[in-house]
């Protein structure tokens, strides 16, 4: 996706919403029929039948009328697509859109094409219902047949382009790099660099938790809560911005550098479950003293450095040249003599191996032995896992 930053009047603001509104609504009653579906139930209505439900509703009720059918239609077409994915297993399953959350649509088409360029920093589109509207070109312009119109939380307008951008080719050095990605270091390499995701300051953090014990005192729906709840969208969006800058910059000075890059096989869906209830607790929902709060702590650390969006840009841009391994004792195995023992990781930080004597950055030493695809299990050695996304190997350009 090539992503632009939109700027719409006041006026195309207001009836990018009520698009938007649209979309949201025709998703969610698609999804609703679909949830009704029992066994003893006739099939619930497809795409087809959808679309011929939608032309009985506009010509029905007239705010629905009023928004474009190029964009309502998109939204089942989406939402069908959606399902086919949960089937095949490639994705989860589909869920509601809320307000002020989700929003956003999508122009497949001939209406995708009405790009017109205005200067060199600046082009407008065509966006059915609301007209031409401006947007940034801090770029080139990618030659697309789609795009996606969406509103983050801070109240900013993005238009995303639905292009496949060329991989980054391959150095030729015969290079490989080991990833271990962490809660305090984001990310060490096996050359020993230890990187950081930049997130808010400590001055940061602090506004954030003083503008949210705030916000719990305010009445819903209130001016002074939605003044607060503005405040602190701007102030997580500027942690997010930061974070995506970093995620891009680091995964293609990874592309570029090495021929071979491997990580390990993380499951964060998995990773930043909640904590499970107590074993011992005579109730449902026990957890442990303490357990939830340090879980959750975890889980934002977790989500906070960008792990399944780092290991996703770099398999965009460095295609076929991701391994992915198994995370089994990659901490706690020597990476100069092999030896694999609990009491190697002295501390968070220190690695010491209590064989060869061996000491040095705990995440560097992981980091190493990814490098070397050390899989280790309990029985025995792992052999490594090439991403799904592998294709031929990309020669350097002479």
């Amino acid at each position: 996706m090539s992503r632009f930053r939109m700027y719409p009047t006041a006026a195309q603001q207001s009836a990018l919403l009520e698009q938007c509104g649209h979309a949201r609504y025709l998703w969610n009653l698609a999804l609703e029929q679909w949830s009704m579906w029992t066994r003893d139930k006739t099939p619930t209505p497809g795409f087809t039948e959808q679309c011929r439900q939608l032309t009985e509703a506009r010509a029905a009720f007239a705010w629905l009328r009023a928004g474009s059918q190029t964009v309502q239609q998109q939204a089942l077409r989406d939402f069908d697509q959606a399902v086919k994915n949960f089937y095949n297993g490639t994705h989860r399953r589909p869920t509601w859109r809320k307000a002020g959350r989700h929003e956003g649509f999508r122009v497949v088409g001939a209406q995708a094409c009405r790009v017109v360029k205005l200067s060199r920093k600046w082009t407008q589109v065509l966006v059915p219902k609301v007209g031409w509207v401006r947007f940034r070109l801090c770029r080139a312009m990618p030659d697309a047949k789609s795009y996606r119109i969406t509103r983050d939380r801070v109240g900013r307008w993005h238009i995303a382009f639905a292009v496949l951008p060329k991989p980054i080719p391959a150095p030729g050095t015969g290079e490989v790099v080991g990833v271990d990605r962490g809660v305090t270091v984001s990310a060490a390499l096996s050359t020993g660099e230890l990187l950081i995701c930049p997130g808010l300051s400590d001055r940061e953090q602090e506004r954030v938790k003083l503008l949210q014990r705030r916000l719990t005192r305010c009445r819903l729906g209130s001016n002074r809560h939605r003044r607060l709840k503005q405040a602190v969208a701007r102030l997580l969006g500027r942690s997010a911005d930061r974070r995506r800058d970093w995620v891009e910059k680091l995964s293609t000075d990874l592309a570029r550098r090495y021929d071979l890059i491997r990580v390990e096989d993380l499951r964060i869906v998995g990773l930043t479950r909640r904590p499970k209830p107590r074993p011992d607790a005579g109730q449902p929902g026990i957890y442990v003293p303490n357990g939830r709060r340090a879980k959750a702590g975890l889980n934002r650390g977790i989500l906070a450095n960008g792990w399944g969006n780092l290991v996703r840009r770099i398999e965009h841009k460095a295609v076929g040249r991701v391994e992915k391994i198994s995370p089994a004792f990659t901490s706690q195995t020597c990476s100069a003599c092999g030896h694999r023992a609990a009491e190697n990781r002295k501390s968070q930080a220190v690695f010491r191996c209590a064989a060869c004597g061996h000491q040095a950055n705990a995440d560097v030493n992981a980091a190493v032995n990814i490098a070397a695809g050390r899989a280790v299990s309990a029985r025995r050695e792992t052999p490594v896992r090439v991403s799904q996304k592998r294709e031929p190997q990309l020669t350097a350009s002479v």
